[in-house]
């Protein structure tokens, strides 16, 4: 009898694990699963090299050129804001093809993301480009 409850332990345990994923996490997952060419930007608006990018118009550039694609700004290591004020400042934000994102966790400290949907995080901005079963980071 004891081991029956290990087992039923052990496959609650894995069940726990495997849906530990935030919802914004659960978000992305779904979308990349798609065979759509998607795009994953983590930033955050307090990052200077997240400002600069966004500065010099070649995220509106990509974005309005490719119509087709699906681009995810997610904003991490922001307590849970999505920095849509400055992404509507550099007219990102109301691009049909553009979901604005935000992870609930901290910004700093030990309890930061280190990862997200699988993937380390260690530095934004970090995009991730999916298609498909097919990624590639950059």
């Amino acid at each position: 009898m004891s081991i029956l409850r290990f087992l039923i332990l052990a496959a609650l345990l894995a069940t726990t694990s495997l849906s530990a994923e935030s919802p914004v996490e659960q978000k992305v997952l779904e979308a990349i699963k798609s065979p759509d060419l998607s795009v994953v930007h983590l930033w955050a608006p307090w990052c200077s090299n997240c400002q600069a990018e966004l500065r010099n118009g070649g995220w509106l550039k990509t974005v309005k050129g490719n119509p087709q694609v699906k681009f995810y700004f997610v904003s991490v290591w922001n307590n849970g804001e999505d920095g849509r004020a400055m992404l509507q400042k550099f007219q990102i934000a109301d691009q049909p093809n553009v979901t604005i994102l935000a992870d609930p966790g901290p910004r700093k400290g030990d309890n930061k993301i280190k990862q997200f949907v699988g993937m380390p995080l260690s530095w934004i901005p970090t995009t991730w480009i999916y298609k498909a079963a097919i990624s590639a980071t950059h």
